[in-house]
């Protein structure tokens, strides 16, 4: 056996030994935008007021207006992070203490966390084994006479079952909002994500498709939720009486305001979307033709009628198959000079928040003004798909980013294969 045969793990030479480029899609327009803001000298247009500036400054409403024109919506509301976008999401729905919002446990924290904010909790209902998304029949089991929304996460850059969401939540009288932070412009049945919900939200954050460090913007038809959301962003308690509004639930505000040269950077970003999206879906499409070939790994599944924009890209992994336990196989790739997790993250309820119940104070608010609290569960084993696929079956990886290429995902396809061969060597060190 040559050394280049011989596993990276186990002393031979690795199919990558550069290490991975940084994802920057950072050029001369983004650098030219931000200066315009700085010669202009105003950094932020917001005031907490009634009067045009309680709307932000130019760069800001140049933003949300490239919003509403390109997903044909009457509202966009730019916020610092797609998890504030979530909270004003939430807190115009009108929840509050005593109120259940379904969400999927496989999925970033402020998903749920957005919900404990306004005073309810999350019920979580299990996903689907091929898109990870929530299972729509999971979702119409957990509805209960205090349930009043739920959180569609559109998951690695593919839709939930947004149809058949829509349908559930108009038939039973709940509010839908959609995470869309991982799928900027993915379809399904040629509609926008984020626009067949409620509300949609968008996430900004450092390592998304398109990026200005950080910041979001979340989007709507209704005007009403859209003024909720505004006065959430800035300051809302403040605000009402000068702008005449009678409902104030849920109006007392944060600071959740973008700053002019995030929205300057985000707007040129925003432009790219389309490109962006393009080189991810060919790297993914390269990778998925390589993986097909290599038994007990199988690509993204793609639901019919769907575009995957590819934010992470997924495998599913058949230990069964392979030989070979998910953990160790995963820790040998990445060896290999290729990122590679096993897993994506704990099913939120297994965390201490959860299993506690202890978010605001000592005393268990908010779990403990939900009406069945005695039934409310987060024990293990209440969602036995995303259990077993993070336990066992999901592996993970971000590379379908520029400036990687076609080549790169050949080099990831041969890294794998190059650890199944090796499976027997692998296994004597278990």
């Amino acid at each position: 056996m040559t050394n280049a045969d011989r596993l990276a793990l186990l002393g031979g030479t690795p199919v990558r030994a550069e290490p991975l480029p940084r994802y920057n899609t950072i050029g001369a327009e983004e650098k030219a935008a931000v200066m315009d803001v700085l010669d202009d000298g105003e950094l932020s247009g917001f005031i907490a007021y009634n009067g045009d500036e309680f709307y932000g400054g130019r760069a800001v409403r140049a933003l949300e207006a490239d919003f509403r024109k390109v997903y044909g919506v009457a509202h966009a509301i730019s916020v610092n992070s797609a998890t504030s976008g979530l909270h004003c999401a939430m807190a115009a729905t009108g929840i509050g203490p005593g109120d259940e919002v379904i969400v999927p446990p496989y999925t970033m924290s402020a998903s749920a966390t957005a919900v404990l904010f306004t005073g309810a909790v999350p019920v979580f209902a299990d996903i689907d084994d091929k898109t990870f998304c929530l299972d729509p029949a999971a979702v119409e089991a957990a509805i209960t006479p205090y349930t009043k929304a739920v959180v569609a996460v559109n998951l690695f850059g593919h839709p939930a079952p947004l149809l058949q969401l829509r349908e559930i939540c108009g038939r039973r009288g709940l509010f839908l909002v959609e995470d869309n932070a991982q799928a900027p412009s993915a379809t399904i049945n040629g509609r926008y994500t984020a626009t067949i919900g409620d509300i949609g939200v968008f996430s900004f954050n450092r390592h998304k498709t398109m990026q200005c460090g950080e910041g979001g913007v979340t989007i709507c038809h209704d005007e009403k939720l859209a003024l909720k959301m505004q006065l959430v962003r800035n300051h809302g308690e403040v605000v009402v009486a000068g702008m005449g509004v009678d409902d104030i639930v849920n109006t007392v505000g944060l600071n959740y305001r973008m700053t002019e040269m995030e929205a300057a950077v985000a707007r040129v970003q925003f432009g790219k979307l389309p490109g962006l999206n393009a080189r991810r879906v060919a790297l993914a499409d390269r990778l998925s033709k390589g993986l097909h070939d290599i038994p007990g790994l199988a690509p993204p599944h793609i639901a019919d009628g769907c575009t995957h924009v590819y934010y992470f890209y997924p495998i599913l992994y058949d230990e069964t198959v392979t030989g070979l336990p998910r953990d160790v196989f995963a820790k040998a790739v990445q060896a290999e000079g290729f990122t590679l997790r096993a897993g994506y993250v704990k099913p939120l309820y297994l965390e201490p928040l959860y299993q506690k119940r202890i978010a605001f104070g000592d005393k268990g608010f908010p779990f403990n003004a939900n009406p069945r609290q005695g039934n409310l569960s987060y024990a293990k084993g209440i969602c036995p798909v995303v259990e077993r696929l993070a336990e066992k079956q999901l592996l993970v990886t971000n590379i379908i980013y520029p400036p990687l290429t076609e080549a790169d995902m050949d080099r990831f396809v041969e890294a794998c294969a190059k650890v199944l061969r090796n499976r027997d060597a692998l296994l004597a060190l278990q």
